[in-house]
């Protein structure tokens, strides 16, 4: 999966065999005392041994192969060498000659042949090992002894010989070498670190046999390469004898000197650098320690502080509440009487003494005054006399109390009402025109769906076009062609046991996955799939060859074959032959050989020849098996032959133009089909293609639907039947509202499709999370509004002089500005969301805004059309639904009761009981609780999203998912992109590049490098492969890799042609020119045994090539250099590995911006060069860098939004902005509690969930607060119950149960996605918002508060509430509730005496008046009808009686309780015996016939004190006491 793997092929041909050859075809020097340095003096053995100090061979008698040749015994003295010997001899092995020059006379024991035999196979172990001079050196001087010593005998002993059939030569088969383990040990230890940059490897990997580098060592080294037996690259057999001192045996063990691979070998040659010796690396940084917990006392902190900040507050509020012994105790004293005053007139003489009596401090009271109320409840109801002073007036205290934003509040609150008021009662004398107009724009609108575009895209999705994430993968796909596509399986064995295998080294245990017919049948299903083909749209026939990654192909060799695919698989080990693994044969000591042989030996070194796939690259064993266990520390290599799983992995060819994948998409839709009829008892395979995951996204979309469906009919049926009253079973079918219900879910969903045509038109896409999410919120928002406008409709009474388009429009004035509130609020909070930079969630709030403000717009419009005609319906005894049948007389409504089930639940239990003063304290002291708990546990909330929760639970891609986390043994590769700007021909710019001889100790492969050797931090388990390395070390090899044409083209170079020219600095770079002529010629090179360092395979696709107009130069522009991150499980890993890699890429970059401003280069130029990390999973964890501060940053907007539109609507006042923004934040919080106690990750998805809360809970609170503002009630307590009763079950029912039905059904999701992002999200946000709405919020009412008096002047007070307007008695039925049963007093002397003769005219009146008995008729207390309630009242009784027992008509009264308008009145509002207008009305007032004035009777109750006119508020057993004894009260 790796293009490392591009560069491995045959690597190990070069330094597993003709290493070998060159160590066993050499002779060393015994006992060289000066290091093997020191010229001007030839080399002389420090001991005679063995053999009296002779030479043991001499020439070449024998060749068994191209690359072997066995030398000639011969045991006589060394002779002088000639003048060919001593030229070849310069090349290498200075050290034996006489002097510099070679002139001097030298005697050895080889002649020219040996020594140019010596010569070639190391000028091919140089390709990997002369990157570090001394390593290469050490090595060197290693052979240069062995091969030409004048004193073989010394220190090497023949132990078998052969004669050659042809020659009668006899020729040397194995020796003894008597060697220094400490020579040994140095020498290991100064190549050790060696890397090979081609394969991202050490050359210990393929120098040490099966050890590998992880458990080589140095006995084990040389062992290895003096072994003959199954490396036909060793000539003879060569036995490594260590010895611990030179005095403890007869011969005199070899010694040459080592030089450590830090140092310098002489003044001319440099160290080695720090990626080949770590020594010589500047020492890393301490590692940061990890992060500890915040913990006090060993628990976790934050709870402790939490705990700590609990129990303060809370034992403070429980002091204050039980030393402040304000208010009731009782719950029972704050029901709110019943209905025994009409509202009209109730409203009418209690809105004009609120304001002047309730926070009178006249009455000898302390009042409480709280800032959710202060005038606010006589402003809302009053016209152009708001807080306007009367005339009569001494002075303006009044005005004085009351603030500009007061004011001005008032007056907003006033002219809502009146807009909204005019605007129902428009709507609902026109219905059917403002449906048809409704229905044209729903369908206007929704016709932009047919533009709309729908993203599945994981990319699409979660990652911003303007992220740098997102920026960076574009870059990277449009410079190199996106990273290959995968077709992977993995594969576990069932119901197998374990293999074991005897070896000459010991029994080994191999895991279940070794057995052999396993092995064999997954060798059937990898062939399967090879021969799988498709057939595309235009009937081309299309195979795994014509889309697969094949890195070795190229034009002038034809065209791709299956097996030059790229497959990783164990099968790759035996070249995908049966034969080749069936074999089997026995070793010297008895014990089988088989695959399992064979398997060990490639997994110790998988670029042995034998072991390269058919493809001609090697298989990766942590990427062919799974369940590998982990090694205990990074030196340890991994025990592959312990894996549990088996894993198959095909490449194929991806293209950063979409189009070129249409091939690709159609094989691997054939691929995944026959995957899924594949069955076998043995296994179990999990699978996957790179389509996969789209495909299942856009599958789960459909899957889920009917559950959807279920969840949206659910909340249909009880929207449509729980709207409806019935009070009497035989008015069933009439009173229910499904139709109504049923139209207004419609107009819901119609506002959805509005909002997504709408951006259709605009081109914003959509993703399904528009269409999973919306229509909850939506309902949930449209829905709570209906009912509260459908039952505030039937628990009023409409006047018996008002029409149906009237009290609808009256009871729009009444909610209207409550719904105003919470839609504006809500779409502001959804519109400001669209500021995120996260794509799902900025459509998400974009469509969710706009779906609010149109669902807005046609419930004050098509619903209350749709309320005028169910209404004229019911009016018209009509059967609901079957509207063409029409009711029997009989089913006429008989005291129809107004009041709801759940409406009396809530007024008569539910309110008492929780305004009860230890309730209130218990229930603050519990959600204060709750609160610091939710604080506490916040900050461990995981961040990410499980892969497997985005796929149905049916997929086969979780199965995969699943299997990929537990059996995953490497990590995904990364890239460090240089963008353009450096000139890698100039010595100083490749300096700040190259890991090599001398680069910088800074350099970028030099930090890259540093930084693997700290993975657990940097998550970087493997160096980076450089380009820059191979290539300037593939120029130095350029005689056996550089060819071209005669025409100056690339010509590969295993073919016959002339070689390049390529002039190489005094650092063995090429030179400038050079550089820029054969960097193409570097890129287009396949490797193979006699040119390794060959690039294109590698980096074929890593390197841009800038060509030079009409020349055959080629500058370099971009470039990648490859590693490897360590394994990556969780979220967490993934997003750390990003995070770490940033911080390495910027540390790199800022090194190279400092390097070139002390060249002096331009800052235009400096800025030009970025380093930047890229892999295929950055662009979809970017989000969780900053996923905290995005969540902030949403939620404060959020709620920010709401609190400027609460501020704004509610007139300006801050006090009940600040409560529902407390409130809200709590909900949030506290949902962040649920998340992290049922295992929800904050991310994208629960981020959106999280600002629709913020929505949702706008409804939960807004309406409540609007509704306590609103509140005529004198207390604070009584207010938060009084507006508790009258919202509370409109919010419980439209909201709580509504959504509760449809989120049950979604538990049953096949989609895990669906089961905890929205059903468990979805049931805590309905959950939660309801607790805190119902609870937590007029528990918190009741206490808020500031507590002051006020007192202002009698006369003031007097005639504050004289001669007011009332806008067509646009009063609140709910809110008049506050005062049923009170009554006010005024002294006498305030009111004018009446006229004679006002009086006989107004007698017809009261005569009429005793006779409809019907509208006075009241049932009292006792349940029996008050008769004495009956008589007309005589003109000068200043009774009260209307005001408590009138249900209609209470226009009729005498003279001295309704004066004559100065306004011009209807007919119908006409005092029965006035004959026309008042002389004193103006022609202005009678423009408006609906208008006119009233003024509320105050009567005379006498005072304890005579001359004491202050005012007294008596309730109705009050007045019982001071009325006429002939009128009983109640």
């Amino acid at each position: 999966m790796s293009s490392s793997w591009k560069g491995f092929i045959f690597a190990s041909v070069l330094l597993l065999g003709v290493l070998k050859l060159a160590l066993a075809q050499s002779t060393t020097q015994a006992a060289d005392t000066g290091g093997g340095g020191t010229r001007g003096s030839p080399l002389s053995p420090t001991r005679d041994g063995g053999g009296g100090g002779q030479c043991i061979w001499y020439g070449v008698c024998n060749n068994e192969t191209a690359l072997t040749s066995q030398y000639c015994s011969y045991d006589g003295p060394a002779k002088p060498a000639s003048t060919q010997t001593k030229d070849l001899l310069k090349v290498w092995c200075k050290h034996l000659l006489a002097d510099e020059d070679g002139n001097g006379a030298v005697d050895t024991c080889c002649d020219a042949e040996q020594v140019q035999i010596l010569n070639n196979n190391v000028k091919l172990a140089a390709n990997f090992l002369a990157r570090c001079p001394s390593c290469m050196a050490n090595l060197v001087r290693h052979m240069c002894d062995f091969t030409c010593n004048p004193k073989h005998s010394s220190f090497i002993e023949v132990k078998a010989t052969e004669q050659n059939d042809n020659t009668k030569k006899e020729y040397i088969t194995e020796i003894d070498l008597h060697i220094m383990e400490q020579y040994m040990n140095g020498t290991y230890s100064s190549c050790s670190q060696v890397s090979v940059p081609s394969t991202g490897q050490l050359a210990l990997d393929l120098m040490c046999g099966e050890w590998g580098a992880s458990r080589c060592s140095a006995r084990k080294w040389f062992n290895y390469m003096g072994t003959k037996e199954g490396n036909y690259y060793v000539p003879f057999q060569i036995n490594y004898i260590a010895h611990q001192s030179s005095n403890d045996s007869a011969f005199t063990p070899l010694k040459p000197r080592v030089v450590p691979c830090s140092e310098k070998l002489d003044d001319k040659t440099p160290a080695c650098s720090c990626i080949d010796c770590e020594a010589s690396c500047p020492r890393p940084p301490a590692p940061a320690p990890p992060p500890q917990p915040f913990v006090i006392y060993g628990f976790d902190g934050y709870a402790v502080v939490m705990f700590f900040v609990f129990l303060v507050c809370s034992g403070l509020f429980v002091i204050g509440a039980c030393l402040c012994q304000s208010g009731s105790n009782n719950g029972a004293e704050l029901l709110v009487p019943g209905d025994t005053l009409h509202s009209d007139l109730r409203s009418t003489v209690g809105r004009r003494l609120a304001g002047g009596l309730s926070n009178s401090g006249d009455l000898g009271t302390d009042r409480e005054d709280s800032p959710l109320q202060s005038k606010r409840s006589s402003a809302t109801w009053d016209g152009e006399q708001e807080l306007r002073p009367h005339p009569n007036t001494i002075n303006g205290d009044d005005d004085a109390e009351s603030g500009y934003f007061e004011r001005l509040g008032a007056k907003t609150e006033t002219a809502l009402e009146k807009f909204f008021t005019a605007w129902g009662t428009t709507c609902a004398k026109h219905p059917w025109i403002v449906l048809l107009c409704g229905l044209l724009f729903i369908v206007a609108m929704g016709f932009g769906i047919k533009f709309l575009h729908i993203t599945t895209n994981p990319v699409e999705l979660w990652a911003s076009p303007n992220s740098r994430s997102r920026i960076e993968r574009e870059y990277f796909d449009s410079h190199f062609e996106p990273f290959y596509r995968i077709e992977q399986l993995i594969i576990k064995a069932e119901n197998l046991s374990n293999v074991v295998h005897n070896t000459s080294n010991g029994v080994i245990e191999f895991g279940p996955v070794f057995n052999k017919q396993f092995l064999l049948d997954i060798f059937e299903l990898q062939e399967s799939i090879k021969k799988i083909e498709a057939t595309t749209a235009d009937n081309r026939t299309i195979g795994l060859q014509d889309i697969c990654y094949a890195p070795l192909t190229a034009e002038y060799r034809g065209p791709t074959q299956t097996e030059d695919c790229v497959v990783q698989s164990l099968w790759g080990y035996f070249q995908d032959d049966i034969d080749t693994f069936d074999a089997e044969d026995e070793d010297p000591q008895g014990f089988p050989v088989t695959y399992l042989d064979k398997l060990m030996q490639c997994f110790g070194n998988p670029y042995n020849p034998e072991c390269l796939a058919p493809y001609g690259g090697p298989v990766d064993p942590a990427i062919a098996l799974g369940g590998i266990p982990q090694p205990a520390s990074a030196e340890v290599k991994p025990k592959y032959e312990n894996a549990n799983a088996v894993i198959l992995t095909f490449l194929v060819k991806n293209y950063h133009d979409k189009s070129k994948l249409s091939a690709a998409l159609t094989w691997e839709e054939s691929y995944v089909a026959f995957m899924k009829n594949w069955t076998k008892a043995n296994m179990s395979i999990a699978f996957t293609s790179e389509r996969s995951i789209e495909d299942e996204l856009r599958r789960e979309s459909q899957s889920d639907v009917s559950t959807i469906l279920v969840s949206y009919i659910i909340m249909f049926a009880y929207i449509a039947v729980s709207l409806g009253h019935v009070n009497q079973w035989s008015r069933a079918l009439i009173d229910s509202k499904i139709t109504l219900g049923l139209g207004g879910v419609i107009i819901v969903l119609a506002s959805v499709v509005a909002s997504v045509g709408i951006f259709g038109y605009i081109g914003l896409p959509a993703t399904l999370i528009i269409v999973e999410v919306i229509p909850f919120l939506v309902l949930a928002v449209g829905v709570d509004n209906i009912f509260i406008l459908v039952q505030t409709h039937q628990r009023d009474t409409k006047k018996p002089t008002e029409t149906h388009a009237e009290h609808i429009g009256r009871i729009l004035g009444r909610v209207g500005p409550s719904i105003l509130l919470t839609a504006v609020s809500e779409s502001c909070c959804f519109f400001l969301g669209g500021l995120s930079d996260m794509p799902a969630v900025r459509a998400f709030a974009l469509y969710a805004g706009m779906a609010l403000l149109i669902d807005f717009f046609l419930q004050i419009t098509c619903f209350v059309s749709l309320l005028a005609l169910d209404t004229a319906r019911q009016a018209d005894n009509r059967y609901d639904v079957l509207f063409f049948l029409r009711g029997s007389k009989k089913d006429v409504p008989v005291n129809a009761n107004k009041e709801g089930l759940l409406y009396k639940f809530f007024k008569s239990i539910y309110v008492p009981f929780i305004m009860q003063k230890p309730i209130r304290v218990g229930v603050m002291v519990v959600f204060f609780g709750w609160l610091c708990w939710s604080i506490s546990v916040a900050p461990h909330i995981d961040i990410g999203l499980d892969q497997e929760l985005s796929m149905p639970g049916d997929s086969f891609v979780l199965k995969y998912f699943r299997y990929l986390g537990k059996y995953l043994s490497i990590g995904p590769p990364m890239y460090f992109v240089v963008k353009s700007g450096l000139n890698y021909s100039q010595p100083y710019d490749q300096n700040l590049i190259c890991g090599g001889q001398n680069c910088n100790l800074d350099s970028l492969s030099t930090q890259v490098y540093i930084a693997s050797k700290r993975p657990t931090e940097t998550y970087i388990a493997r160096p980076a492969a450089s380009w820059l390395d191979d290539y300037m070390d593939w120029s130095a090899a350029s005689d056996s890799c550089c060819r071209q044409f005669g025409n100056g083209s690339f010509c590969p170079h295993d073919m016959t042609c002339d070689k390049c020219s390529i002039n190489l600095t005094s650092w063995n770079r090429p030179t400038e020119p050079s550089f820029r002529r054969y960097v193409s010629f570097f890129l287009q090179d396949n490797p193979d045994p006699s040119c390794a360092k060959a690039g294109h395979a590698a980096y074929g696709n890593g390197v841009n090539l800038k060509q030079q107009l009409a020349s055959t130069y080629n500058d370099v522009g971009a470039s990648y250099f490859m590693a490897y991150h360590t394994i990556l499980k969780t979220s967490s890993d993934y997003f750390e590995a990003l995070r770490s890699a940033r911080k390495v890429s910027a540390n790199i970059t800022s090194t190279i911006h400092a390097k070139l401003r002390l060249e002096g280069r331009s800052e235009s130029e400096i800025q030009q060069v970025e380093v930047f990390p890229y892999s295929v999973f950055y662009v979809f964890y970017e989000q969780y860098l900053t996923m905290w501060p995005d969540t902030l940053k949403s939620m404060g907007i959020s709620v920010l939004a709401i609190f400027i539109v609460t501020f704004l609507l509610m007139g300006f006042d801050i006090h009940s902005s600040v409560v529902v923004v407390i409130t809200i934040t709590m909900i949030v919080i506290n949902i962040g509690g649920l998340m992290y106690h049922w295992n929800i990750s904050l991310n994208a998805v629960s981020l959106v969930n999280l600002v629709m809360a913020v929505g949702i809970s706008v409804e939960f609170c807004s309406h409540l607060v609007h509704s306590f503002s609103v509140s005529l009630e004198e207390t604070r307590e009584k207010r938060a119950a009084d507006a508790l009763t009258k919202m509370g079950s409109s919010v419980f029912s439209g909201i709580t149960l509504t959504k509760f039905g449809g989120i049950l059904v979604l538990g049953f999701a096949q989609s895990q996605i669906f089961q905890v992002f929205y059903f468990r999200m979805y049931l805590g946000i309905v959950l939660y918002g309801a607790a805190h709405g119902l609870v937590f919020l007029p528990v918190l009412l009741s206490y808020i508060g500031v507590m002051y008096r006020r007192r202002r002047s009698t006369t003031d007070v007097a005639t504050r509430n004289t001669n007011t307007e009332i806008e067509n008695d646009d009063d609140d039925e709910d809110a008049d509730e506050n005062y049923q049963g009170q009554f006010f007093y005024q002294p006498q002397q305030h009111w004018p005496q009446q006229p004679e003769q006002r009086r006989r005219e107004q007698q017809p009146a009261l005569d009429k008046q005793q006779q409809q008995q019907s509208f006075y008729s009241t049932t009292g207390t006792d349940g029996h009808h008050q008769q004495q309630q009956q008589r007309p009242l005589h003109p000068y009784q200043h009774d009260t009686r209307a005001f408590v027992h009138s249900e209609a008509y209470t226009e009729q009264l005498t003279e001295p309780l309704l004066q004559p308008s100065t306004s011009k009145r209807s007919p119908t509002h006409r005092p029965v015996g006035s004959t026309g207008t008042s002389p004193k009305e103006s022609p202005s007032t009678q423009k408006h016939p609906q208008r006119r004035k009233v003024v509320p009777v105050i009567a005379a109750v006498p005072t304890t004190a005579p001359g004491d006119d202050r005012h007294v508020i008596l309730d109705d057993k009050s007045v019982a006491a001071v009325a006429e004894q002939e009128v009983d009260f109640d």
